[in-house]
C-alpha cells in the first residue's frame, strides 16, 4: 500500500477491495443464478436470463462469400461490409456513423431510420445498392430471441431509453425502416449480441473458443452451452444439435440484491443517476460506462474533506461523468513515481499545481476500481467454465476495457487462475471484430441453414 496515500483515502476504498473469499462467494452466487436462468421453471424470476441465441453452429471455418452487418452496440455504430474469401482471408471495409445523442432518449422510429439510412449511404457509396445480401445485425441490448432472425428487446441499457422498441421484435424494425427508404435490397437474416459475434468471432481462428466477453462500455458474456440444459428452446430435448450459444445477459446478476456484499456508498450514487436504477447491478461494477464515475466520486469526496488537492475542488470535476474511464487506464500507464498521464488528466480536469501524494493517492483510487472490475469479471468466466464443466478453453473477449487498460488482462488472468480448478487450462484473446466478422459468420450460418430446409 503506498505509503504516500492518506488513511482516510484507504478507508473510503476499503469496499472495493474485495478479497478471495467474497470472490469465492460471488461465484457460488452466480452460479445458482445462471442455473434458475436455464431452467424453464425458474426463467421468469431469475435475474441472470441465460437468453436463447438459436445459434447452435460454431464456424467450421469453411464460410463463404459477402455479408453486410450493423452494429449498434451502445457509444457507437457502424456498418460493415465482410468478404469471408478463405479461412485466412477476410476482407472488412467498415464506416462508423456519428450517432446524434438525441437519438438515444427519442423516438423509435427516427432510431431505426437512422440506422437504415446509413446503411443505404454505405450501400450506394460502395455500389450495393441492386445486390440482395444477406445481413447480420448485431444490436447489444437484452434480446429475447425467438429465432435467429426475431429478437424482442427485453430492456433498454447504457443510457438508452428510445419509446416503442421495447417488447418489440427488434429485426421487424429496422426490416420497416429499409422497406420505407425502398433504395437497397436487404434482407436481416440474423440479429445476434455483441459476445455471440465476439465468440464466433474468435472461433473462427480459435475451434476451442467457447465464451464470448465484452468488457466496454457495458459487460456481458456468452458461452456453449449443451442443447439439453437450454430449457427455454423450443426444441432442447429433440433438437439434433449438441450446442447451443447461450446470451447470459449477466449485466443484471446482482439486481436482486445478491451482491450488496461488494457494493459501497458510491455505486449506489452512480446508480441513482442512471436512466435504469436498480437495473443492471454487476455492470455498474465492472463496466466502461460507470468505472470513471465512481472514481470520480470518491475524489470529490475526498476533495470535499480536505484530503486531496488542499480541498481545492474544479468546476469540471464537479460534472457528472466528467472522469472518463479512458483517464482510469492513462493514470495506470505511468511507471511507479512518474506521472505524465497523470499529469495530463489532471489538467484536462482543470486541476493543476498538486503535489505528489495526491497523484499518488489518485492512481490508489483508479486501482481499487479497476481491481474490483477485474475480479469480479474474473469470478463470471470462472462460473461459466465451472458451468460447463471442462478443462480447456478459449475465451474471446472485446471491449474497451479490456483492450486499453493495461494490466486488466493481467489481472483477469492472475484472479482466475486462483478460483479456478487446479489443471484447468485457458487461454484469453482478443477477438478481432466480433460485431462485424461475427455477424457475417452467424448470418452464414443463418444462410446455411435456410437452405438445408
Amino acid at each position: 500500500m503506498p505509503s504516500l496515500v492518506h488513511t482516510e483515502i484507504e478507508t473510503a476504498v476499503k469496499g472495493f477491495l474485495i478479497d478471495q473469499e467474497k470472490m469465492t462467494e460471488v461465484v457460488e452466487r452466480m452460479t445458482k443464478e445462471i442455473k434458475m436462468g436455464l431452467a424453464k421453471d425458474t426463467h421468469a424470476r431469475a435475474v441472470i436470463k441465460c437468453f436463447v441465441s438459436h445459434v447452435q453452429d460454431l464456424p467450421t471455418g469453411k464460410e463463404r462469400g459477402k455479408y453486410l452487418a450493423l452494429d449498434l452496440g451502445g457509444s457507437n455504430f457502424r456498418v460493415l461490409l465482410v468478404n469471408l474469401i478463405s479461412n485466412s482471408d477476410v476482407e472488412i471495409m467498415s464506416k462508423g456513423y456519428n450517432f446524434p445523442l438525441t437519438l438515444m432518449s427519442g423516438s423509435g422510429k427516427a432510431l431505426f431510420d437512422f440506422l437504415a439510412e446509413s446503411l443505404s449511404e454505405f450501400c450506394h457509396t460502395h455500389g450495393l445498392e441492386n445486390e440482395s445480401l444477406p445481413l447480420g445485425f448485431t444490436f447489444s441490448f437484452p434480446l429475447q430471441q425467438q429465432g435467429l432472425s426475431k429478437g424482442i428487446l427485453v430492456a433498454w441499457t447504457k443510457g438508452f431509453s428510445c419509446e416503442g422498441v421495447v417488447g418489440k421484435n427488434v429485426v421487424s424494425l429496422l426490416q420497416e425502416a429499409i422497406d420505407r427508404r425502398g433504395d437497397i435490397k436487404i434482407n436481416t437474416v440474423a440479429i445476434l449480441n455483441d459476445t455471440v459475434g465476439t465468440l464466433m468471432s474468435c472461433a473462427f481462428y480459435h475451434p476451442n473458443c467457447r465464451i464470448g466477453l465484452i468488457v466496454g462500455t457495458g459487460s456481458n458474456a456468452c458461452y456453449v452451452e449443451k442443447t439439453v440444459n437450454a430449457e427455454c428452446f423450443e426444441g432442447y430435448q429433440t433438437s439434433p444439435k449438441p450446442s447451443m450459444i447461450i446470451n447470459c445477459e449477466w449485466g443484471a446478476f446482482g439486481d436482486n440484491g445478491v451482491l450488496e456484499f461488494v457494493r459501497t456508498s458510491y455505486d449506489k450514487i452512480v446508480d441513482k443517476v442512471t436512466p435504469n436504477p436498480g437495473k443492471q447491478t454487476f455492470e455498474k461494477c465492472i463496466s466502461g460506462m460507470y468505472m470513471g464515475e465512481l472514481v470520480r466520486l470518491v475524489v470529490i469526496d475526498m476533495i470535499a474533506k480536505g484530503f486531496m488537492f488542499h480541498g481545492i475542488i474544479s468546476e469540471k470535476i464537479q460534472e457528472r461523468w466528467s472522469f472518463k474511464t479512458a483517464y482510469i487506464s492513462d493514470v495506470e500507464s505511468d511507471a511507479p513515481g512518474e506521472y505524465r498521464n497523470c499529469n495530463k488528466v489532471l489538467s484536462e480536469l482543470g486541476i493543476l499545481g498538486c503535489q505528489e501524494p495526491d497523484k499518488e493517492a489518485l492512481r490508489y483510487i483508479c486501482e481499487a476500481v479497476s481491481s474490483r472490475s477485474a475480479k469480479l469479471c474474473a469470478c463470471g468466466l470462472v462460473t461459466i467454465i465451472n458451468k460447463m464443466n471442462i478443462n480447456e478453453v478459449v475465451i474471446g473477449i472485446d471491449g474497451s476495457v479490456y483492450r486499453f487498460h493495461p494490466k486488466y488482462h493481467d489481472m483477469l488472468q492472475y484472479h482466475m487462475k486462483k478460483l479456478l480448478k487446479p489443471g484447468v487450462k485457458f487461454e484469453l484473446i482478443v477477438s478481432e471484430d466480433g460485431s462485424g466478422r461475427g455477424a457475417a459468420l452467424v448470418a452464414a450460418t443463418a444462410v446455411q441453414a435456410k437452405s438445408k430446409l
